[in-house]
């Protein structure tokens, strides 16, 4: 009978630093992103955490936090940098505070169109530029699909002629801001969180988004035109914090690399065939789809490349490796 005592004991010893260990072994990281939960920054963060768990046999808890909940895209990216959110999805001008050679993204008309502004990311050259970040704390896990940048608003925009004295907020970053400037607009600095109130009341004339936070954010309620002027293709990344993959185990990181290349993709996917039914869901909403010739807009912004890329580290050299990968 003592000998069974004996051996339960030994076998309950066994058992519980096992089980004890088991729990330890379970790794969670945080995921910022300030969109909404039908967005594609939500997509992509809730698939990195499906494909991190299965893999990892749910040893790898990612916990996603949308709509701006740990803070706004600047506060997120600097937070990654220290460590305090492991994981974060953010549209890349605010990035360009930290990265300089980002800068070459807000470039207007760098690209062509939407597929094409994928490709260019998604190729060697996408990766060339996530290695920037590498300096700076940051680890580039992947391009997610960019954005088409439209005007919306009660102005219709037919040509540039339209834009003059345009009340427009835009992303405040100078690739935005000149651009706009050059069509003749006056950028108006503005909390992305005022922009629905300031276009309801008539403070603002404009604004500028892609056709999915039109619905997203409600902007179709209170616009009449959707101007498809395609200035801008924002990237949209997703970042890790460099001390906080360094903690990880070799296994962790390959497990969270491979889940970021599915959530990429997945994400791609997902907003390119959201595209259309967005456009269809602000036409439904009574918003008048423009469709100008844009030949006359790139012309006009063409001038402010060597002013811009003076400012631009490596600038010149990514513009012709960004219009290569499209060739």
């Amino acid at each position: 009978m003592n000998m069974k005592k004996i051996l339960l004991s030994t076998c309950l010893a066994a058992a519980l630093p096992l089980g004890v260990a088991q729990a330890a072994d379970v790794v969670e990281l945080n995921l910022g992103h300030v969109l909404a939960t039908d967005s594609h920054y939500h997509v992509v963060a809730e698939k990195l955490a499906e494909v991190a768990a299965a893999k990892s046999k749910g040893t790898l808890k990612i916990n996603v936090f949308p709509s701006g909940q740990l803070g706004g895209e600047v506060k997120l990216i600097q937070s990654a940098r220290t460590g305090a959110v492991p994981l974060v999805v953010t549209g890349e001008p605010p990035v360009e505070n930290t990265v300089k050679e980002f800068g070459v993204f807000s470039l207007p008309y760098l690209f062509p169109d939407l597929q094409k502004a994928n490709h260019a990311m998604q190729s060697q050259f996408g990766k060339h530029m996530l290695g920037y970040l590498d300096k700076h704390g940051l680890v580039g896990l992947g391009w997610i699909s960019s954005l088409e940048r439209n005007i919306y608003g009660v102005r219709k925009v037919e040509h540039p002629d339209d834009m003059k004295a345009m009340k427009i907020r835009v992303i405040q970053s100078p690739g935005y801001v000149k651009a706009y400037e050059a069509l003749g607009a006056q950028p108006t600095p503005m909390a992305y969180s005022e922009v629905y109130l300031a276009l309801q009341t008539g403070v603002i004339d404009a604004g500028e988004a892609s056709p999915d936070t039109m619905i997203q954010d409600k902007f179709a309620e209170v616009s009449k035109y959707y101007n498809l002027v395609k200035i801008h293709y924002m990237p949209a990344i997703l970042l890790m914090s460099k001390a906080r993959m360094d903690k990880l185990s070799p296994e962790h990181q390959k497990i969270l690399r491979e889940a970021a290349d599915e959530a990429v993709k997945y994400g791609i996917q997902y907003y390119t065939d959201g595209y259309a039914k967005s456009l269809e869901q602000i036409k439904a909403m009574g918003v008048q789809i423009v469709s100008p010739d844009i030949s006359e807009f790139r012309e006009k912004t063409a001038a402010l490349y060597p002013s811009l890329l003076a400012d631009i580290p490596d600038g010149e050299a990514n513009v012709k490796a960004a219009r290569a990968a499209i060739e």
